[in-house]
């Protein structure tokens, strides 16, 4: 994730008020002007952050008649989620992109960047833990782990659970965005308190570029969507970049959107990392119910060398224990590790040629009956294996 100049929260309107003309008279802020790329001028229609007490995301228009306008995000239109604000804590501008805290009504303190939620006090277990563990827990004992973004401090909180672990780099562009977090989320900024975090504030591309190669076991890109400033982040360079980065049989777990609304960027990703990495590669998911459709997916790639097989944990959440996180884990478990690589029929049919085909193509073959001397065996992808 990533957010300048603060702006007092007491100064931020909590209401939108006056006509449809009136606000389409004040000046797009960026994420509007973001969305007017991607969709027709008459659909990008714009608003104040937070209208009549609730904050909408993704914005939406109510209909023709509606005094309150709205645009279209391109990453998902037609739809919208929203929350009833209490409060809002902070509303702040950096060089890179609008900054909102807000306390609601039922998810606790809320994050915004852009106009769009990244995290919230209830449910960010779901996405922190899983981005975190996911890779780690796939590979036996990391010592050099790099998180891209991630300025909240959450992933480092659960990087933190591995005693293993020697170094954790952090390379967030938006200084902002840590002074935020760490005022407003001291339950998930508390990450930035281990000693073996070194923060790095810049550009993730320049930092990779200027890293020895070869240094990383793990990195986790915990990045906001691939518009405007992370776009960079999901494309071939820096992709490849990682790669150079990470040690043979290191890992990357990169963001990889919904795969209700983004299959398509799903695909594209996905043919980018076959490409650059020769050991696995796999697509898994998570429920965030505050994320667009409720879910959000991970790509785990594995660099050519130890094999690495991330479909079942090698390095068990509960050998590991609770580290210095300071506080218990809440989402994710080996059960659910296992669980976050079966995915629906039609998404294995859309992905299977994309990823590292055992994950998707098995699914799809006829379960061919076994023998009584043979022990089965079955796998979290629903493939079976037998053994004498």
């Amino acid at each position: 994730m990533e957010v300048g100049d603060a702006r007092n929260g007491s100064a931020a309107a909590a209401q939108t008020k006056g006509s449809a003309d009136d606000a389409a008279r004040k000046p797009l802020p960026p994420c509007c002007v973001k969305a007017k790329a991607g969709v027709p001028e008459s659909e990008a229609k714009c608003h104040d952050t937070v209208v009549s007490g609730w904050f909408t995301e993704p914005r939406s228009r109510f209909g023709k008649t509606s005094k309150v306008q709205y645009f279209n995000n391109p990453m998902w239109p037609g739809e919208a989620h929203s929350l009833k604000v209490e409060k809002i804590l902070f509303q702040g501008k950096s060089p890179y992109q609008e900054i909102l805290v807000f306390e609601s009504s039922t998810y606790g303190n809320v994050l915004v960047l852009d106009g769009i939620v990244q995290l919230t006090d209830k449910d960010e277990c779901a996405y922190q833990e899983m981005v975190t563990h996911l890779p780690l827990c796939s590979i036996p004992a990391p010592k050099n782990v790099l998180v891209v973004g991630g300025g909240d401090g959450g992933v480092l909180r659960e990087i933190a659970r591995h005693d293993s672990v020697d170094t954790i780099d952090i390379c967030e562009i938006d200084q902002l965005v840590i002074d935020v977090c760490k005022e407003f989320f001291p339950n998930i900024s508390i990450g930035y308190k281990d000693p073996r975090v070194r923060l790095h504030v810049g550009d993730a591309v320049d930092f990779l570029r200027n890293s020895p190669e070869g240094k990383y076991d793990a990195i986790i890109v915990d990045s906001s969507d691939p518009i405007g400033p992370a776009q960079a982040l999901v494309e071939k360079p820096f992709i490849q970049t990682i790669a150079r980065a990470l040690k043979p049989g290191g890992v990357l777990c990169n963001l990889a959107e919904s795969m209700w609304l983004h299959t398509h960027l799903i695909q594209d990703m996905l043919a980018i990392c076959r490409q650059t990495f020769k050991g696995a590669v796999h697509y898994a998911w998570t429920s965030v119910p505050t994320y667009p459709s409720g879910v959000i997916g991970f790509l785990l790639c594995a660099k050519e060398g130890r094999e690495v097989n991330f479909l079942s944990p090698v390095n068990p959440i509960e050998k590991i224990g609770a580290g210095k996180a300071g506080r218990e884990l809440r989402f994710y478990n080996s059960e659910i590790h296992r669980a976050a690589f079966v995915l629906p029929t039609f998404v294995r049919r859309e992905l299977e040629s994309y990823a590292t085909p055992s994950t998707y193509a098995e699914n799809e073959k006829p379960k061919e009956s076994v023998s009584e001397p043979q022990k089965i065996k079955i796998l979290s992808n629903n493939a079976i294996l037998t053994a004498s």
